[in-house]
């Protein structure tokens, strides 16, 4: 067994930030990494990704961005960035350590992987929002005779030349590989089921993550307000293209159903110019098509599974269930019960003024609880 003071699972931007400021701290610490490489979630993303959010508000703890940045980094710079910040705090995951089991044991915490028991005093949860793809089962799909992936497992549009390829769902991931299908030449379709919201990700040179912090120091109520203002301006922009539009403010939206907005990069201005068509929800599928509710008919050769994720934390913590909320996620960073002290949860909100920004802000409130106890 492996005795260690401060265990973190998971090797992301969640759990560096987590190390980094212990480091700092001169506070001990493990991370433990199911993959071979940190980020390994970033790494994995379609080639075309940048953050949707300003650099200033996305870095983590101590260690800004080179200063030749965009405002709007890649995918590939922000990997080469986090590949910088284990060297600069010097933080040595264990990888290849898949967490199977989580569990309070008298007043510390036993945390099991495919082939080591770790015993540790806090336990940090770091493994992400986006940790399970979630793939729906569509009506027909036994007898579909064309390809079914999940979006995790999309690169770029180049092998789907000239195909009829059919995204589900209108998210950031589908809206942003619909348009990337299109630049490879594919024939890019999306089915969308529920209402969305979209957003520009500037507006009048200020990214619209800095207008959310702006307005949020105000409360709800006048940012629901100020977020309807602005919607007035998509619904011009969406009229004639078939998207279902919610009825709710971006902000109420993720608030009430834990949906946020899509930050449009270009897409919408391809669905009005007709490139990418907008279908509705798959009724079914048949060996080489998709029906539609509306009882259209698509040829389809591919579709590409836009669907989301689920963390599933209750796979392997224990009893963790009265601490998600309904769409399984923590309620809280910590909780005061002696059943739950010293396991902490980073990572795991959605909030307007975004996930990265959050988790440097959550970072510092973690190890400062920790640090109390230290």
């Amino acid at each position: 067994m492996v005795n260690i003071e401060n265990l973190i699972i998971g090797a992301g931007p969640s759990g560096l930030s987590i190390a980094g400021r212990l480091r700092k701290s001169g506070i001990p610490f493990e991370v433990l990494e199911k993959s071979d490489n940190v980020g390994i979630a970033w790494r994995n993303h379609y080639d075309r990704l940048h953050l949707h959010t300003d650099k200033k508000y996305s870095e983590l703890p101590y260690l800004p961005f080179p200063k030749d940045y965009p405002t709007f980094i890649s995918k590939h710079q922000y990997i080469a960035y986090l590949d910088k910040y284990v060297q600069e705090f010097d933080i040595k995951p264990v990888f290849n350590q898949k967490v199977v089991s989580v569990k309070k044991d008298g007043v510390v915490w036993i945390v099991q992987t495919q082939d080591k028991i770790y015993e540790a005093k806090n336990v940090i949860i770091a493994t992400g929002y986006n940790r399970i793809p979630k793939i729906p089962v569509i009506k027909g799909q036994e007898s579909f005779n064309g390809g079914i992936v999940h979006s995790e497992k999309y690169k770029n549009g180049k092998p789907y030349k000239d195909k009829n390829v059919l995204v589900v769902g209108y998210g950031n991931s589908g809206a942003e590989i619909a348009l990337d299908l299109y630049e490879y030449g594919a024939n890019s379709f999306v089915s969308i089921r529920n209402p969305v919201n979209i957003v520009k990700r500037e507006f009048k040179g200020h990214s619209t993550q800095s207008l959310a912090i702006f307005f949020i120091r105000f409360g709800n109520k006048v940012y629901d307000f100020i977020a309807r203002l602005f919607k007035k301006l998509l619904l011009k922009a969406v009229r004639g293209t078939n998207i279902p539009i919610s009825p709710l403010a971006p902000s109420e939206q993720l608030r009430t159903l834990g949906k946020v907005a899509v930050i449009d990069v270009g897409t919408l201005a391809q669905i009005k110019a007709g490139n990418i068509r907008i279908m509705p929800d798959i009724e079914q599928l048949t060996d080489h098509a998709a029906i539609f509710v509306n009882g259209e008919k698509l040829s389809v050769d591919t579709i590409i599974m836009a669907t989301g994720y689920h963390a599933r934390l209750e796979e392997f913590i224990n009893n963790v269930s009265p601490l998600l909320n309904e769409r399984g996620y923590p309620k809280a960073m910590w909780f005061d019960d002696d059943l739950y002290k010293g396991l902490y949860f980073i990572g795991f909100n959605l909030p307007l003024t975004g996930i990265l920004r959050d988790i440097n802000l959550s970072s510092e409130k973690i190890v400062k609880h920790i640090r109390k106890s230290h």
